[in-house]
């Protein structure tokens, strides 16, 4: 059975002059309008789309992929308000998604960006927008591990840091005091889970911890010297924009692996950079040189015999 809001796989029933007819199993024939049926595409292929209802409410399958999908939050224009039915955004397809009055959480105008929640309206079974966030988070108590890597979405911005909402369902923390500069609102990140809180809350860094973090970055940092020609203008002083610039990390763990690596001798830190520390080739002894060949007079002698054919 097809899947509404969702990607799909299916079968194509029959072609019309309106386009492709797809088995939508309990949901019918669903209509592939022609704009979007893939070139050499014919009866009997399985096409990947998305289905979704047009203004009319019937169910109709794109070739397009929307910014987000049911069951994802997102980061979307608003593109008009009515004020009696609600918002539409802009997400990606040729109709607009609706966010209807009751799932605002403050007026909007268009044009500005906000972060909603995609899901399938259990009253309607349509896709709608809600930007009522907690709603849709999920309260079971979590099951990431310390250091585990995840996907995260900015959601808003607190006192503290940055809250982001984790894999499409828990919320967490990113600290302002561990991040090199502003994270704009909407924007995906990897980040890692930091520490896991009785509480359920979560605190997230965009950095590995420990060894597992610096070791990649001083392999990384290496890296740079030498395609570099071995110095690198970045240095304790540098800013953490200059930092997360070059190398996408924080000005902590910078100089944690700049601090590993020279403690390794492997660079040197001057006032204006780091520089890859060059190990001299050791070089070969020169070669021993020859005994001269020793005459018979002189093997003679040598083993305290007389040559032949001389009396003492």
């Amino acid at each position: 059975m097809a899947l509404i809001g969702r990607p799909n796989r299916l079968p194509v029933l029959r072609e019309t002059s309106s386009g492709f007819f797809l088995d939508g199993g309990a949901h019918g024939d669903i209509l592939l309008p022609g704009r979007y049926i893939p070139r050499g595409a014919a009866p009997g292929d399985t096409l990947a789309v998305f289905v979704y209802r047009d203004s009319e409410d019937r169910l109709v399958a794109t070739t397009e992929t929307p910014y987000a999908m049911v069951g994802e939050f997102g980061y979307l224009q608003v593109v008009s308000v009515n004020p009696r039915v609600g918002v539409f955004l802009d997400w990606g397809l040729e109709k607009d998604l609706l966010m209807p009055l009751r799932e605002q959480a403050t007026p909007v105008r268009p044009g500005e960006r906000l972060v909603v929640r995609v899901a399938l309206d259990a009253r309607t079974d349509r896709v709608i927008a809600s930007a009522r966030l907690n709603r849709w988070l999920n309260l079971t108590p979590p099951t990431y591990s310390e250091g585990q890597r995840v996907s995260v979405i900015i959601a808003g911005e607190t006192p503290l840091g940055y809250n982001a909402i984790i894999e499409n369902a828990h919320r967490g923390l990113l600290y302002r005091s561990e991040l090199a500069g502003p994270l704009p609102l909407g924007t995906s990140h990897d980040a890692y889970v930091r520490a896991m809180r009785p509480d359920g809350k979560i605190d997230l860094a965009l950095d590995r911890a420990g060894f597992h973090r610096i070791a990649p970055l001083a392999e990384q940092i290496m890296a740079a010297l030498e395609a570099r020609g071995g110095f690198l203008a970045l240095h304790d002083d540098s800013s953490p924009e200059e930092i997360r610039a070059e190398f996408g990390i924080s000005k902590k763990a910078f100089k944690q692996a700049i601090g590993s690596l020279y403690r390794g001798k492997q660079i040197l830190i001057e006032p204006t950079g780091i520089r890859r520390v060059v190990t001299a080739t050791p070089t070969a002894p020169p070669p021993s040189p020859e005994r001269p060949a020793f005459s018979p007079r002189a093997r003679a002698a040598s083993a305290g015999q007389t040559p032949r054919g001389k009396r003492r």
